[in-house]
């Protein structure tokens, strides 16, 4: 049995969830908060299994409690369950030791799903989520992989990204077809990518193009 804290401040989102996770036959919820104090006390107190956390909490920030967590609790898996999307704060929480990301908009089965994936010693993180990390790269000191490109090549990959042909970057630039293939290259090794697919996908997470 997967034993469970819901931190909500909500009550009705908290006794609706308590609902649907109890009709799960490994799912029991054996406590509840409603602000960050309560939930620093209840990981203290209780044997649990798993933490599902909301961002927005009263008497603490849902990120600093989760901080707070691991200090103490290294191993404790925390679930942020939020109506924040993925990509205002998934990557952060995933950072701060998150061991997965679920909205509140999506189908409550995928809360259960992650509850019994970060159980057993795994992370959950959802395909859209997946592609953030993999296309939004950072360099070690925290900046935009793309701003190790250079005038030219940044606007030779906003072009690629913008769906240009090689043929017409090199009209529009007034350059060879030859000199584009040569930047191309150059930014796929930069950005550690091998396809156009993957300079769009990392363009557009990014609000590189318009």
């Amino acid at each position: 049995m997967v034993r469970v804290l819901l931190a909500d401040d909500h009550e009705i989102v908290r006794t609706g969830l308590k609902n649907f996770l109890e009709a799960a036959s490994d799912i029991e919820v054996v406590g509840e908060a409603r602000c960050g104090q309560e939930v620093l006390y209840a990981v203290a107190k209780l044997h649990l299994d798993v933490v599902v956390l909301d961002i927005s909490m009263p008497e603490g920030d849902g990120l600093d409690i989760l901080a707070q967590i691991k200090r103490n609790h290294p191993n404790l898996p925390v679930i942020f369950y939020t109506m924040h999307p993925e990509t205002r704060y998934g990557i952060r929480a995933l950072k701060v030791g998150a061991a997965g990301y679920v909205t509140k908009g999506s189908d409550p089965r995928e809360l259960v799903k992650a509850i019994r994936k970060v159980s057993r010693g795994f992370t959950f993180i959802s395909e859209h989520l997946t592609t953030m990390l993999t296309y939004g790269l950072r360099l070690g000191d925290g900046k935009p992989i793309h701003e190790t490109l250079s005038p030219r090549e940044y606007q030779i990959m906003r072009m690629i990204a913008g769906g240009k042909s090689t043929k017409e970057i090199a009209g529009d630039l007034s350059i060879s077809v030859g000199t584009v293939y040569t930047h191309r290259e150059r930014i796929l090794e930069k950005m550690r990518m091998r396809t156009n697919v993957e300079i769009t996908h990392y363009a557009v997470l990014n609000g590189l193009v318009d």
